[in-house]
């Protein structure tokens, strides 16, 4: 998908994400995500994404795939959004969640690095900055404070 022009992948994420809600809103499906905090020094790399709720700053991460181990979708999901491979996760715990009625189970992650050139994929990925822990910038997504807190 990344050979297509980056406003066409945008225009399909977001469409895709239009189409799923209501489909979330009747079916309920149990959904399993990952969440990872990427901490540099005293810092956490947060993103906004092209799709969904745009304006919140949100943690990278998605959806664990049926074939997957939750540790196996955090590198994959950092590799695809940031162009990074982090071999190294740290299982910060999970968490139930409920976003547009879906049932999910969050698994989250932590990574520390020293540093690392990103490569964000402009189509799913509108920006990615890296912040102070102690002043996260506003809007947050719903679970990004009380899983940022989990990390030591």
């Amino acid at each position: 998908m990344r050979r297509l022009p980056v406003w066409l992948r945008r225009r399909i994420f977001r469409i895709g994400h239009f189409v799923l809600r209501p489909y979330w809103l009747v079916v309920r499906p149990r959904v399993r995500g990952v969440k990872c905090v990427i901490c540099r020094g005293g810092e956490v790399l947060l993103v906004r994404h092209t799709y969904g709720q745009r304006r919140y700053w949100e943690l990278p991460g998605g959806a664990v795939k049926r074939w997957e181990e939750p540790p196996e979708a955090a590198r994959r999901e950092t590799a695809e959004e940031l162009g990074v491979d982090i071999a190294q996760w740290t299982s910060l715990g999970s968490l139930p969640a409920r976003l547009y009625r879906r049932r999910d189970t969050l698994f989250c992650f932590g990574a520390r690095v020293d540093d690392i050139d990103l490569h964000i994929d402009a189509g799913e990925i509108a920006e990615a900055r890296w912040f102070p822990r102690d002043r996260l910038p506003s809007p947050l997504g719903r679970h990004v404070r009380r899983i940022v807190a989990l990390v030591g």
